[in-house]
């Protein structure tokens, strides 16, 4: 299969300009997608593009990661209802550092003629004098043309800057420089990007005469219409200290089936077979959610590790009475403060375990999680008490610092749905 059967199959092609198919054909393509590096992490939205360039890089063609310095400091008006706040050099230059760190998890850096190369437009753009600009760039290109953009038209009423109608000629002038430097055929990008991409074609068609391509995936959406990627608490990013990987793994449990067979097409490498399959199996037992733990895995896996996975498959075990004392310790701190949210928690002094202490005086004095020793010793006498996912059988027992879930937490448990978090630290 190649490069654009693989996406018609995936549903991951909106528009794709006369030419793209049989340039794809003819020879190994370059082919770029841009990203603002406006925070030092990409979020699960970006993962569509950053997909479109694994295939790309599948089927022997070379990808190109632009990361927007110098458009990052100007702000694409597409889909946007007001300007964002601009960025300076050092946290635009640090951003590009971490998203490249990130990447590489899916693009293959190091290895022979179609490796993926990141470059940064500030570092042609920061020479680039603004008489020189609108000599060179600005001249080939109409205003009525650039008014004609649905980024623009959108927002006349709104209000919309010079800064951010000029957006389009600087992302156009990449292509172009991309196209005259690395023989960059071809532009990819989400649907809002179609604009912006063809003013690049057209300033190649009419500075060089040359010809270059354009090619955009859907805007993800939930089955209700919503935005996907975002939760209550914000975007899901792939960076495990933004959203943890128990977390991560929760929000692709969590989506519709339809969703889940959309997205299983969109953000995995699964063939048509495997997933036809398991549409098949999903569709005889609905209620075991076969697609949406399929999809979890894979993402997850993909993203961080196997082992990230399967730490979260067993945590999300735990408040259903299942899971041990090294599922928990196997948690990172993140994903175990989000498996645990909205759990009553109790902040003691760190120095208060770090020799062996009464859990008795831990739980009634120092956190009042029971009324009295009486009540403690009953539940201990009853087997209803544990201690990290552990049974309590003495109620003599102590506790120092060995004994805390990454060096700080202790999580006790009454009967078998209340918990109560003890943080040392």
């Amino acid at each position: 299969m190649d490069f654009v059967e693989e996406l018609m199959w995936r549903g991951m092609i909106h528009d794709m300009m006369p030419g793209t198919a049989e340039q794809l054909n003819k020879e190994m393509t370059t082919a770029y997608v841009g990203i603002d590096p406006t925070a030092d992490s990409l979020h699960i939205g970006h993962l569509v593009s950053v997909m479109l360039l694994k295939h790309l890089q599948r089927a022997g063609h070379k990808p190109v990661v632009l990361v927007g310095g110098a458009t990052g400091m100007i702000g694409d008006p597409s889909g946007k209802a007001e300007e964002r706040n601009l960025l300076d050099v050092e946290t635009l230059r640090h951003n590009q550092e971490a998203i490249k760190k990130q990447l590489t998890r899916f693009l293959d850096f190091t290895a022979g003629e179609n490796r993926a190369e990141l470059v940064n437009n500030y570092d042609w753009m920061k020479e680039f004098s603004f008489l020189e600009f609108i000599r060179d760039v600005g001249k080939h290109i109409t205003v009525s043309y650039m008014m004609a953009k649905d980024s623009v038209k959108k927002r006349l009423e709104t209000g919309l800057s010079f800064t951010e109608f000029s957006y389009q000629l600087v992302q156009g002038y990449d292509f172009l420089h991309l196209f005259q430097e690395k023989n960059c055929r071809l532009q990819m990008g989400g649907s809002d990007q179609w604009g912006n991409i063809v003013t690049g074609t057209e300033l190649i068609r009419r500075k060089t005469g040359g010809e270059a391509f354009a090619l955009t995936c859907p805007l993800i959406t939930k089955s209700d219409g919503s935005k996907f990627g975002k939760t209550e608490e914000g975007n899901v990013w792939l960076d495990r200290k933004l959203t943890s990987p128990y977390r991560f793994y929760q929000f692709w449990l969590n989506v519709s089936d339809e969703d889940a067979e959309k997205y299983l097409k969109i953000f995995t490498l699964l063939t048509p077979g495997e997933i036809s399959e398991a549409v098949k199996k999903h569709s005889v037992a609905p209620h075991e959610r076969l697609l949406q733990k399929l999809l979890a895995r894979e993402v997850t896996v993909m993203v961080h590790s196997a082992e990230d996975y399967e730490a979260a498959v067993e945590a999300s075990q735990v408040l259903f009475g299942k899971g041990t004392a090294e599922t928990l310790s196997r948690l990172d701190e993140g994903s175990f403060l989000d498996l645990f949210e909205g759990v009553p928690n109790y902040s003691v002094e760190p120095t208060l375990v770090d020799s062996p202490y009464p859990l008795s005086e831990l739980v009634t004095a120092d956190t009042g999680i029971f009324s009295s020793k009486g009540e403690y010793r009953r539940l201990v006498q009853g087997g209803g008490l544990g201690i990290n996912k552990e049974k309590v059988a003495d109620p003599d027992m102590t506790i120092d610092r060995t004994r805390l879930i990454n060096n700080k937490y202790l999580l006790v448990q009454k009967g078998k749905k209340n918990y109560f978090l003890i943080v040392a630290g």
